[in-house]
């Protein structure tokens, strides 16, 4: 490879960052990749589900209501996404890889765990986003086998 020359983790990273600026989230915008033997196999960003509302349009100062957990009532988070788009075009993601800006949540990582999908990148701690203690959806995705790794890139807050 030529020095300069990028590698797919860092172009599909790349593009996760810059899908996240995508999100009409108030809050936290983030984006995911998904990918296998070197294509694209999906891409999502949190948000409301397709024909809803816009959180930055509806709610632009506060976001969307908060669920009784705390959560974005509304919002799909990023990886929901990209997994949703891929099973609705029936690809199918075993063995690929998930590119994230935040770490996948405890809900997300079943999800991930139960597609198949076997290698997740992120840069940022979902725990530290949320100030918790423990990143639950890092350690259910290791407990079962799954390879995570958080990549360090220019600017993100790694933890």
């Amino acid at each position: 490879m030529a020095k300069n020359q990028p590698s797919f983790d860092e172009i599909y990273m790349d593009l996760a960052i810059n899908l996240s600026r995508k999100s009409h989230c108030v809050k936290i915008q983030v984006g995911a990749v998904i990918a296998k033997d070197t294509r694209i196999v999906s891409l999502g960003y949190n948000g409301p589900p397709a024909g809803t509302h816009n959180c930055d349009h509806e709610w632009p100062g506060e976001g969307c209501p908060r669920s009784s957990r705390g959560g974005c009532s509304l919002a799909l988070h990023a990886e929901e996404n990209a997994i949703l788009y891929a099973a609705k075009n029936k690809t199918t993601l075993e063995e690929a890889t998930l590119y994230v800006t935040l770490s996948p949540c405890l809900s997300c990582a079943r999800i991930i765990y139960t597609t198949g999908i076997k290698k997740v990148f992120y840069i940022n701690s979902y725990a530290a986003y949320k100030g918790l203690q423990e990143d639950e959806g890092i350690d259910f995705l290791r407990k079962f086998g799954i390879e995570v790794y958080q990549v360090n890139t220019p600017g993100n807050k790694r933890t």
